[in-house]
């Protein structure tokens, strides 16, 4: 029987072997960015895909800022009043079998004054009372929902509208339909959390 281990040696590289590996194509994606630019080898009936386009119907948006502030303060303290968090506050809530991550206790009402705001009426707490003075400019979405309540797929559902997989996310639909005048960077990245 001959028990002899199988020698990799062969396969390892020197810290200069992998730099000359790498290296090169690095290299060859920052020629090949610099040759695509203006002026270069670059067709003259070439248009880039993140350019601006003419959207399919005319619309007034020009740009959109989406902050999703995982760790942020929550939704019913700042744009979404919960009335049945006060009715209940400091009680078990009516509902068997509520899905959460942990045991859920008694409800527990927001600590912050909402008020009424603009000509849309928009609910505004008074941790954003200057916010409020512009609300009228601003979208608030009230009507999503998950029937999952744990937090990672959760960022996945909210951002991607998938919470199993990564898939496209809100920023490339912006960047899809408004495009970008930015031609040096991403217009958009997806990262899986973990």
């Amino acid at each position: 029987m001959n028990h002899h281990k199988p020698n990799w040696n062969h396969l390892a590289l020197t810290r200069r072997g992998f730099l000359t590996r790498c290296g090169m194509g690095m290299g060859s994606l920052a020629l090949g960015s610099l040759l695509s630019g203006p002026g270069l080898a670059q067709a003259d009936s070439y248009i880039s895909p993140t350019l601006p386009k003419l959207p399919h119907f005319p619309g007034k948006a020009k740009r959109v800022i989406h902050l999703f502030m995982n760790g942020g303060p929550s939704h019913v303290d700042t744009f979404d009043p919960k009335p049945s968090l006060e009715k209940y506050h400091g009680k078990l809530l009516p509902v068997e079998n509520l899905k959460t991550e942990r045991k859920t206790g008694a409800a527990y009402k927001s600590p912050f004054a909402f008020q009424k705001y603009g000509k849309s009426g928009i609910e505004v707490s008074e941790i954003f009372k200057n916010v409020g003075d512009c609300i009228d400019d601003v979208c608030v979405i009230r009507s999503m929902q998950a029937d999952i309540p744990n937090h990672e797929p959760s960022l996945l559902l909210m951002n991607c509208g998938e919470a199993r997989q990564i898939r496209p996310s809100m920023g490339s639909w912006v960047n899809y339909g408004l495009g970008t005048v930015n031609q040096n960077l991403p217009g958009f990245i997806s990262m899986c959390p973990g």
